[in-house]
């Protein structure tokens, strides 16, 4: 079954993903590193794990299966769950794939080379109306394609 995982720590589109897997009946996990509230709602579960370097990542690569979706700005995490033949959207709607996530790491790496050496302060820009629409219209596409990939039976 159809599931999403969450990398909930900074995500800003949670009541999203709650709203579309509310609509499409699918399970969510929500991973951080530590408790969140999260709704009364069928199959929305949170899961809380311990603290260190990526553990949230580590839990969620091991848990995500082939179709499921992971809802996560992080790149590395992206390539990860990938390579786990997962589906990965970014709060903003950017979708992550085999074809674009190769670049996706070239330029974090670059990224993380100028902000180390002081070239760029900061970081990314807040999340716009703009990119909440784009990021629902995203995770219902792959939705729509994982469904039509893997039929499900009918009752």
């Amino acid at each position: 079954m159809l599931h999403i995982f969450v990398d909930a720590d900074a995500c800003p589109v949670k009541q999203e993903v709650y709203r579309v897997a509310e609509r499409y009946r699918l399970e969510v996990t929500v991973v951080a590193n530590s408790w969140m509230r999260t709704p009364h709602g069928r199959g929305i579960s949170l899961q809380v794990v311990k603290d260190g370097f990526d553990a949230a990542d580590d839990w969620i690569v091991e848990q995500v299966e082939v179709d499921d979706i992971v809802v996560t700005a992080d790149i590395l995490l992206a390539d990860r769950c990938l390579k786990g033949g997962a589906r990965v959207v970014s709060p903003t709607g950017r979708p992550f794939t085999e074809d674009n996530i190769g670049d996706a790491v070239a330029t974090r790496n670059l990224l993380a080379d100028l902000r180390g050496a002081g070239e760029i302060t900061g970081g990314p820009a807040p999340l716009q109306k703009k990119d909440r629409s784009r990021f629902l219209q995203e995770l219902d596409k792959v939705i729509q394609a994982i469904r039509r990939k893997n039929p499900q039976p009918t009752e």
